[in-house]
């Protein structure tokens, strides 16, 4: 397994852990203890922390993100290991430095992970949300280029 898709599964796993408890735990202990239990041999520890920190710095905009384009699926209505990948995701898709994770990359990072370790019908979902946030992010791209 690549080492920058270990480091994404073991952000899913702690976010998983942290929102099945109601966020009362210490993320960053979870963090800290998944890190040694599944990374030990992660050469970029720092990326994790960066998902981590950037999900969590974003974290009420992010599930904004998620009712918006998932408007059907109320945010406690999505499984846990669906919510947590689409903050995965739209974090990177969103937030993260392009040039570092390109906006296809984090979509199929993510949809790898939904496959992984969500239900049957995981990977189309997440597929779909961050599909519809990619399209919303082009249109202002393109309305500016067909302004010129």
């Amino acid at each position: 397994m690549a080492t920058r898709h270990l480091a994404r599964s073991i952000v899913l796993q702690s976010l998983y852990e942290w929102d099945f408890y109601n966020k009362k735990t210490d993320l960053m202990e979870i963090i800290e203890r998944n890190l040694k239990e599944f990374g030990p041999g992660i050469d970029e520890p720092e990326f994790v922390w960066k998902i981590v920190n950037g999900i969590i710095k974003n974290f009420d905009n992010l599930n904004k993100i998620i009712e918006k384009a998932a408007p059907e699926w109320p945010l406690n209505q999505i499984s846990i290991i669906d919510r947590n990948v689409l903050r995965v995701g739209l974090y990177e898709l969103l937030f993260a430095n392009p040039d570092e994770v390109p906006a296809k990359v984090a979509i199929n990072e993510s949809i790898e992970l939904a496959k992984n370790y969500g239900g049957p019908n995981s990977g189309k979902f997440i597929n779909g949300v961050l599909g519809t946030v990619y399209k919303e992010m082009k249109q202002p791209e393109e309305n500016d280029k067909s302004k010129k």
